[in-house]
């Protein structure tokens, strides 16, 4: 395990598709180019903004292959290895150390809107799925999952599965929840993350939260937020944050996903914003008001390509 652990901005990374929704190899390499400029302080592949659900498991090999040889060491590259199975997930997450990977992260084990597990049944999980595992882990902790991680259940992990060093917590009231965390596991969670495209990063913040993993639309905003915010510059980390609110707000309540393909696609870092089906795309409306709210903040993914 390593010793540091990651703060800053840890975006999550689409993954690129062709017009006829192949995967772009190039194209997601120019994400990991781009997240480097961005002063990126890492990259998340294969999560559930990564359209994860939609790839084969050859083709989550080939996009973890591709990303950590891009980034060649210059940026920590975290895998999502979500699975019901523990034995699946482990093999992933074994996989993804073998590639090079510096962290996996997984949500616990559910499956549809009834099947969920208890919390004992969630910390054999994880003991299992960590057994030998030398790179940290990150539990998700997100609406998504019908399985509940409640404060209790998280520091348990966190005490007895020395690889769980991270947690992103990414469900309503974040920030009483990151707070309740940090008071209940102490220095054997440090590295306590916020999600939802840092909507909630300033509260998040003060609460404790050491980072946000945001998507890969405004990475070197976000990373200036926080990064301020660290320094002891509060005022200037909430202006930067209010600044940027209104697009997020657009990006988390009305996008998702397909937002930051849409501005990474109108830059040129990648050739085209084209998602899977059943997925569509987003409405001409949403994707000129999405635009007009990106180029007030003149994102660097606007003007990267």
């Amino acid at each position: 395990m390593n010793d540091d652990i990651l703060t800053g901005i840890l975006p999550v990374a689409p993954t690129v598709f062709t017009d006829d929704e192949d995967l772009d190899l190039d194209g997601q390499c120019r994400v990991v180019d781009f997240l480097v400029d961005a002063e990126a302080d890492g990259v998340c592949i294969l999560a559930n903004y990564s359209e994860q659900f939609s790839l084969t498991d050859e083709e989550r090999d080939r996009v973890i292959d591709a990303t950590v040889a891009q980034a060649a060491g210059r940026l920590p590259v975290a895998v999502t290895v979500s699975h019901f199975s523990a034995r699946i997930a482990a093999q992933r997450a074994r996989h993804a150390e073998s590639a090079g990977a510096q962290l996996v992260m997984l949500m616990p084990p559910f499956f549809g809107a009834t099947m969920r597990v208890p919390e004992a049944a969630v910390l054999e999980y994880f003991k299992r799925m960590a057994d030998g595992l030398t790179i940290d882990i990150m539990i998700q902790d997100a609406p998504l999952s019908t399985t509940p991680l409640s404060v209790d259940l998280l520091a348990a992990l966190a005490r007895e599965v020395p690889q769980v060093r991270y947690a992103k917590i990414e469900v309503p009231r974040a920030a009483d929840k990151i707070r309740s965390l940090r008071a209940a596991a102490g220095a054997t969670l440090p590295g306590v993350f916020d999600g939802e495209e840092g909507v909630t990063a300033i509260p998040d913040l003060e609460a404790g939260a050491v980072g946000t993993m945001s998507s890969c639309l405004i990475p070197e905003l976000l990373g200036e937020v926080v990064r301020r915010y660290r320094a002891g510059e509060v005022a200037r980390a909430t202006a930067v944050w209010e600044s940027i609110l209104p697009l997020i707000h657009y990006e988390n309540r009305q996008c998702g996903l397909l937002a930051a393909k849409v501005v990474l696609a109108e830059g040129g870092v990648i050739a085209s914003d084209r998602v899977r089906g059943p997925l569509e795309p987003l409405g001409e409306p949403v994707r000129r008001s999405l635009l007009e709210l990106a180029r007030r903040v003149e994102p660097l993914a606007l003007r990267w390509g």
